[in-house]
Order: C-alpha cells, then sequence, then structure tokens
C-alpha cells in the first residue's frame, strides 16, 4: 500500500481518522493543515501553531502547512491545497491518497473527492457514515481526550466553549446538535490519545466571541 496522507484539523474526527487507519494498516506518513496566515493558527479551530506543531511530533508525523489569507476565496484555498498536496508528493512520489475526517455530510465529500481528482488524488474517508453518537462515546472511551476550541454560538451556548469533550458533555448537548459536531456546532483540539505517543500538556486562556457568532477559547502549551 502506498504511503498516506492524512488532513489533519487538530481536532478529534482528524484525531480518531489517524487511529482508524493505523488499526486497519495504513502508513500515514504525513498530516496536511491549513494555516491562516494573519492569526498564524489552524483555520477554522484556532488552534496555536505550536500546538499543531506539538501533536504532529505526538503522532510522529512530518506536518505539510498549506497557507491561506484570513479572507480567502475558494480559488485562493484551491491554489494552497494543490501546492501543499504537490509537496507531498515531491517527498513521497507513490503517494496517491489524502484522507479525511469526514463523517456525513455527503455534499463536503463529493466537493473533497472532485477538488483532489483534478489534482490527481484520491480521497479516503475511514469513518464516514459512522452513527455519530456511537462514534463521540466510541472516541472517549478509546482513550481520546479532547477540549471544545470553538462554539458556534447560533447552534450552541457559549458556556460550552473550553469544556473537556467527554461523556458528561455529550449528555448535555442539546437536541437537534450532532454528538461529534459535525454541522460545525463545536470544534475541538486533541490532546491526548491512542493516537499520540505522550499527552499535550495545554492550559486554557480565554473566550473570545469573533464575528459576533463564534466562541474561541484560547489554548496555550503549559
Amino acid at each position: 500500500m502506498s504511503p498516506r496522507l492524512l488532513s489533519w484539523s487538530g481536532g478529534k474526527d482528524a484525531a480518531w481518522t489517524l487511529h482508524a487507519m493505523r488499526q486497519r494498516g495504513d502508513e500515514v506518513v504525513a498530516l496536511l493543515t491549513t494555516i491562516t496566515d494573519e492569526y498564524d493558527r489552524v483555520s477554522m479551530q484556532g488552534i496555536r501553531r505550536d500546538i499543531l506543531h506539538a501533536q504532529a511530533d505526538a503522532a510522529g508525523l512530518a506536518l505539510i502547512e498549506a497557507r491561506i489569507p484570513a479572507q480567502c476565496d475558494n480559488a485562493t484555498y484551491e491554489a494552497s491545497f494543490a501546492d501543499a498536496l504537490s509537496r507531498a508528493r515531491e517527498r513521497w512520489p507513490d503517494m496517491d491518497t489524502i484522507a479525511f475526517g469526514d463523517l456525513f455530510l455527503a455534499d463536503v465529500r463529493a466537493w473533497r473527492e472532485s477538488l483532489c481528482a483534478r489534482l490527481g488524488w484520491n480521497i479516503d474517508t475511514p469513518l464516514f457514515g459512522r452513527d455519530t453518537a456511537r462514534l463521540a462515546r466510541e472516541m472517549h472511551d478509546g482513550g481520546l481526550r479532547a477540549r471544545l476550541c470553538c462554539v458556534d454560538t447560533e447552534q450552541l451556548d457559549a458556556r460550552f466553549a473550553g469544556l473537556a469533550f467527554d461523556a458528561a458533555l455529550i449528555a448535555q448537548l442539546p437536541d437537534g446538535c450532532d454528538p461529534c459536531g459535525e454541522n460545525g456546532e463545536f470544534h475541538t483540539l486533541v490532546h491526548d490519545g491512542p493516537m499520540f505517543r505522550a499527552p499535550l500538556q495545554v492550559r486554557e486562556g480565554e473566550t473570545v466571541l469573533r464575528d459576533g457568532r463564534f466562541a474561541y477559547t484560547d489554548f496555550a502549551m503549559a
């Protein structure tokens, strides 16, 4: 089997995808992460870049960054993504597949598949179609530890920002909120789990509201 690349957000779905791929014997050699230049943080998740690099080190994997501006149109994103894939293939010439942690959004998966096909790549979505309530419990029971680093306050109360992704939190989620946050209700920062050689020590900082909607909780290396 050729070496695999994994799209990495720093959150639980990407981390559990890595765990699932390793369990089935895939050779994952690198992570690909989109970084927003102005903030020097992971796009969407808002995770600090030094934590991202600590995650890659804990996973024992190389890290490839795709840089984009804060106000990024689709063409700019696609160009940065294509460049990152090109750099990955230069390093691993046999690489032809990138995995994503998509769970059930078929339109998002179809868009990724179309984009990657145009660039000469296949996609893999090992968790796609899983029952997310069962998957959320499986993640926690399997040793994954994460904190909510971003909450969409139009879908979930801001008080959830910064909380641990655990059984108590899952039980508190309101009806209509996906247990894995697949509709964008929340994003997470993974700091421990079976995909890491050692846990990351992080400390919680302030929570700020951005764009009048998204509650971001800052985490830094302890």
